[in-house]
């Protein structure tokens, strides 16, 4: 059984960093690109960045580029989401997920059950 689970999360103020991590069991973790995702309250979910099953090549939304990286370990089948600067807006609950079907796919096939982060002025 796959299985993601974020954790990290939590209530911080503005401007400060954060890093979330995933770690995922029940899938041999480097065949999979990682996404992660984030959905605010009352939004819809919003793409925040993807990385390859060996680490390279990350993509990102352009709004976060700069601020916000993503890494993975694939010994400790964990992928990171690194968010520097933390602001008001970027509250909102954040979710991993695994995709076999390549880096651009937009097509997922295992979701986390998402971590909070809240991000006080």
């Amino acid at each position: 059984q796959v299985q993601l689970v974020e954790s990290g999360g939590g209530l911080v103020q503005a401007g400060v960093s954060l890093r979330l991590s995933c770690t995922a069991s029940g899938l041999t973790f480097s065949a999979y690109a990682m996404g992660w995702f984030r959905q605010a309250p009352g939004k819809e979910r919003e793409f925040v960045g993807v990385i390859s099953g060996f680490g390279g090549n990350p993509l990102y939304t352009d709004s976060l580029k700069g601020r916000f990286t993503i890494s993975r370990d694939n010994a400790k089948n964990t992928v990171y989401l690194q968010m520097n600067n933390l602001k008001p807006e970027d509250t909102a609950v954040y979710y991993c997920a695994a995709s076999r079907h390549g880096l651009g796919s937009g097509q997922y096939d295992y979701w986390g059950q998402g971590t909070q982060v809240t991000v006080s002025s």
